[in-house]
């Protein structure tokens, strides 16, 4: 009976007294955040497999960082509205649940694009047995509130970093690559080259400038290949931050 029990507690995050004592007497911790993979020299990171990875961590946590800024905010807010009757408790120690859920996969996407192994929280410690023994360890635990703060905070990291990220990824190469597509402006339209800007004066003369000469091309092309390689840096630390982040706020 005993066992069957730890089993269960185990599987839903729980950890007694006498699990404590064991895990302690055992010295079993999990290491410490460390990373898995070093990041790539200045010259060759725009080219590598650790910059995209780390370029899909940045646009795919947007969408996770929605989700986790949404639940937080609504379970947080029902919860509160609701504190005074019994139903805002199993609302609130459900949100610590959820949040814990979002951080192992924060966890889980900076182990497989970040290369940073962040280690978990500690299980939740109940004293008490019974359904409301279990809705205050989850009312008192600090990691999942810790994760509740994470969602909350690193929403609007997640949206200026999708920004950045997706315009300066998009500007560097559109500009680098613009010797190979030159040729399309002259082809299929009026324009002479790129149309750089065009307006009028105030004695109503039309300025027009295009990137039309070899050396116009290649200037651009240059300016992109900087802004190529300075994006890499860029990126490198935009997730600096997520990876402070993830340390602090859901791993041990």
């Amino acid at each position: 009976m005993s066992s069957t029990s730890t089993t269960h507690d185990r599987d839903w995050g729980f950890l007694d007294d006498r699990d404590t004592r064991g895990t302690e007497q055992a010295g079993s911790r999990p290491a410490r955040a460390r990373r898995t993979e070093e990041p790539p020299p200045f010259w060759r990171a725009p080219f590598s497999a650790h910059y995209y990875r780390e370029v899909g961590y940045v646009l795919t946590g947007l969408p996770v960082a929605i989700a986790g800024f949404t639940v937080a905010v609504v379970l947080f807010s029902f919860g509160a509205g609701t504190f005074v009757t019994v139903l805002g408790l199993p609302v609130l120690a459900g949100l610590t649940v959820v949040a814990r859920g979002f951080g192992r996969l924060e966890r889980s996407r900076a182990r497989g694009m970040l290369g940073l192994d962040v280690s978990g929280p500690e299980p939740v410690r109940r004293s008490r047995p019974g359904t409301w023994g279990a809705i205050t360890a989850r009312l008192a635990d600090a990691a999942g509130w810790k994760g509740v703060l994470h969602q909350v905070v690193m929403f609007p990291w997640a949206v200026f970093s999708f920004a950045m990220t997706l315009v300066f990824l998009l500007v560097g190469w559109t500009m680098a690559l613009y010797p190979l597509y030159h040729w399309v402006f002259p082809t299929f339209t009026s324009w002479r080259g790129y149309r750089l800007f065009d307006y009028t004066d105030g004695k109503g003369v039309e300025h027009v400038y295009f990137v039309e000469g070899a050396g116009q091309i290649a200037a651009v092309s240059v300016a992109g290949i900087v802004i190529v390689f300075l994006t890499a840096q860029l990126v490198r630390g935009l997730t600096n931050v997520n990876r402070a982040a993830i340390q602090g706020l859901c791993g041990r």
